[in-house]
Parts: structure tokens; C-alpha cells; sequence
């Protein structure tokens, strides 16, 4: 199996050297020629293999009020990072949510597996470094389609390698970083599950899945109020919520 996966991805990447189509051309996406293959291995073979069927078992398996503890516990386990990431911000307030959602969900609400916060009405600020970057001026960079990891841009790869590694290491063991991982991983595409037929239904799948993706990060770095620009009528805002 191992081999197979190896096989398959060489001969995606190695078949993704041709030069994209002119009308296909991104400036934002210099890396095309090589992302494209590479998204093509991770639908084709991680997620059709891996990925994909682990969520349908998760989803078959675990009760729904599990799942939702689940997503809960992983929350709370990035609140601190959130807190930091909004201080760096110049968000106090976002940054104040975050520490009293911390204490009050870690214990109250039992280690996090009860959003106990959100009825005192204390929502939780979703923010990340590389929205940091962002709000310090830095521009997205080329987006990326990184293997078994998902789309990025260099600015938010950079961000991501600070919010996962960098800080969890801190507080978590190598071993529950993963555990941590592998939960946020099959949750996400566990409710991506009912989004499936408007990605597959799109003209070019790997076009729309990029442009959502850097829609969505274009939403949050403006706090859910990105410039007024002319978005594509395919865009689902479940779709954005769930990415």
C-alpha cells in the first residue's frame, strides 16, 4: 500500500510539469504546474483512501454529542493561541474572551468538553498567526497544495508551522499534538461530508477549491467583513464555514 502511495504520488507530480493553460494562469498561483498534481494525489489517493473513509466511520461511530465534545476540547485547546494572536492584533478585547473562555471551559466546563463560556456569552475569536502576518501588512505569497495537509498560502503556512508546533509544544507532548491533529483533521472533513457534490459539480474542482479557500481567508482576516468585491456565484458560505 505504502508503495502504491509513493507510486501514485511521483507520477501525479512528475505529470503536473506541463505548463498550465493560459486561461488557467493565477497570479496567484505561480506553484500551479506543481499544486495541481499534488491536490489530484490528495483526492484521489489520501482522501479516497485514508481520509475520507475514516470520517464516515467517525461520523458512523461517534454520537453526535461526543463529536460535539470533541470539537469543543480541541477549541479550547487553541484558546491560548488565540488569546496571543489577538493581543498581537491589537484586540484586547478578542484577546480577554479568549483567556476567561480558557479558564472558564477548562474547568467549568470540564477540560474544555463543554463550551460552558458560550451561554455567558462569551463567543469564541477564532485567530491564527497567520492572520497575525496579515494585520502586520505581510501579503499572502503564492498559495500552495501541500501533501496530505491541504491548501495554504507561504504566508499562512508560515503562520500555521507558529499556531501548531512552535506553541503546542509548549504545553502538549509530541504525542498529543498528533492526537490533536487528527482530531481538527477528521472532524473537518467530516462536515465537509454534505459539500462534497458542489465541489465535485464544479467545472474544474481544483479551481473552486482554491478560490473558496482564499475567499475564506480573505473573511477571516477581516474579522467577517473583507473588502466588497464581485464574489463567483458557485461559492457556498457552508462550504467557506467548514474550510
Amino acid at each position: 500500500m505504502y508503495k502504491k502511495f509513493v507510486g501514485a504520488a511521483l507520477a501525479l507530480i512528475l505529470s503536473g510539469c506541463a505548463q498550465v493553460p493560459e486561461e488557467k494562469q493565477d497570479p496567484r498561483d505561480p506553484l500551479q504546474s506543481l499544486n495541481r498534481p499534488l491536490y489530484d494525489f490528495n483526492m484521489d489517493v489520501l482522501d479516497a483512501y485514508i481520509l475520507r473513509p475514516a470520517a464516515k466511520g467517525y461520523i458512523a461511530i461517534t454520537p453526535a454529542p461526543v463529536r460535539s465534545s470533541l470539537v469543543n476540547f480541541t477549541t479550547n485547546l487553541s484558546a491560548p493561541t488565540d488569546a496571543v494572536n489577538a493581543a498581537l492584533q491589537a484586540k484586547p478585547g478578542d484577546a480577554g474572551v479568549n483567556v476567561a473562555r480558557f479558564l472558564v471551559n477548562s474547568t467549568v466546563g470540564i477540560f474544555g468538553l463543554f463550551d460552558v463560556a458560550k451561554s455567558l456569552g462569551l463567543e469564541h475569536k477564532d485567530e491564527d498567526f497567520g492572520q497575525t502576518l496579515g494585520v502586520w501588512g505581510l501579503g499572502d505569497g503564492a498559495y500552495l497544495m501541500l501533501p496530505g495537509y491541504g491548501p495554504s498560502t507561504v504566508r499562512n503556512l508560515s503562520g500555521d508551522i507558529v499556531d501548531n508546533v512552535v506553541i503546542p509544544k509548549i504545553a502538549l507532548t509530541t504525542p498529543e499534538t498528533i492526537l490533536v491533529f487528527a482530531l481538527r483533521a477528521v472532524e473537518a472533513r467530516a462536515s465537509l461530508m454534505s459539500q462534497e457534490k458542489l465541489l465535485n459539480e464544479s467545472l474544474d474542482p481544483y479551481i473552486f477549491f482554491k478560490d473558496v479557500y482564499l475567499q475564506r481567508q480573505l473573511y477571516e482576516l477581516h474579522d467577517g467583513n473583507p473588502p466588497i468585491e464581485e464574489e463567483p456565484e458557485e461559492f457556498d458560505e457552508d462550504f467557506l464555514e467548514n474550510l
